[in-house]
């Protein structure tokens, strides 16, 4: 009888449809009480008692994939990103990390543009003007008169880019690595610095992975580059942002406005003072909802634990 640890937070609540499927294949569970994330403490508790796990965005240190071996031969993750993975120290220890790429690009391009236009229509805030009374008219943007910077012209970057000519906005883009030619003529992008992007454009979409290079990658100089009329959306990772810094920036008005849906801390403390802000939108790190994506990653996180672990995987089930 091999052992998994489960604590995928998506995948706790219907885990009644799974359970039988991995029971068959002589798999017993390990299911923590997970609120957002398992922290380093919380997995050393179970080290060395399983051979997989299925997992958030769970911190799977180098302490403690070093701590769960011999038994750890897999973990699959639910979703896209792993930078809550130790991936180099995974592959030193012969541990396979698995995901599901692309999973939630189009929920999270819908989730910016809903900001954007949001922001750019002023409509949350007229609503809440006419529901305590007043009839306040706000000044609004098209699209097609703003500019869009994306930071990170991947998978999601790509798509919002696309998304965005349709709109007819000029796109700016940053990446560390070069993109391709046909992209750059389909789209009509432009692709140039952090800084010109910044200093130009009416939005700022960060869609980066994080990594060594994004760490704080928006912090209190990029900030200041900014237009006091711009507003800055972030779907990626919250650390890939300085939170006391867009807070400064917000306060002192050398930004208009921010969309959040992740954090340095998740869940946002109650003390943040971005839940006091007017000028920004939140939510909780939920940009991926999407029923039927979620779906399909439910089951290719599967197929990825069971194929990590050597256990054919029947598409009947």
């Amino acid at each position: 009888m091999r052992t998994i640890l489960f604590s995928a937070p998506y995948m706790l609540s219907p885990l009644d449809r799974f359970r039988p499927l991995l029971e068959r294949h002589g798999l017993e569970l390990i299911t923590p009480v997970v609120r957002e994330r398992l922290d380093e403490d919380e997995i050393l508790k179970y080290a060395g008692q399983f051979d997989g796990a299925i997992c958030g965005d769970d911190r799977y240190t180098a302490r403690v994939l070093e701590a769960c071996l011999p038994r750890l031969k897999v973990i699959s993750k639910w979703g896209t990103g792993i930078d809550s993975i130790d991936s180099a120290a995974a592959a030193r220890l012969g541990i396979q990390v698995c995901r599901t790429p692309n999973a939630f690009t189009l929920p999270v391009t819908d989730t910016v543009f809903g900001y954007l236009l949001a922001f750019a229509r002023r409509q949350p805030w007229m609503d809440r003007a006419m529901k305590s009374g007043q009839w306040q008219k706000l000044p609004g943007r098209a699209l097609h008169e703003c500019t869009l910077g994306i930071i990170g012209v991947g998978t999601i970057g790509k798509v919002i880019a696309r998304r965005a000519r349709a709109f007819g906005m000029t796109v700016l883009g940053n990446d560390i690595v070069d993109i391709d030619h046909v992209f750059i003529a389909e789209t009509g992008i432009r692709m140039t610095d952090l800084d010109t992007l910044l200093k130009t454009s009416d939005f700022v979409s960060v869609n980066c992975d994080l990594n060594p290079t994004s760490l704080r990658l928006v912090n209190s100089r990029t900030l200041s580059l900014m237009r006091p009329d711009a507003v800055l959306i972030n779907t990626a990772r919250g650390p890939i942002v300085d939170e006391p810094a867009l807070v400064a920036a917000l306060l002192a008005g050398t930004i208009a406005g921010a969309a959040l849906d992740v954090f340095e801390a998740e869940p946002l403390p109650v003390d943040s003072p971005l839940l006091k802000m007017d000028n920004v939108m939140l939510a909780p790190h939920n940009a991926n909802s999407s029923p039927a994506a979620w779906e399909r990653v439910h089951w290719n996180t599967i197929r990825n634990l069971l194929t990590g672990l050597g256990i054919a995987f029947k598409e009947e089930y």
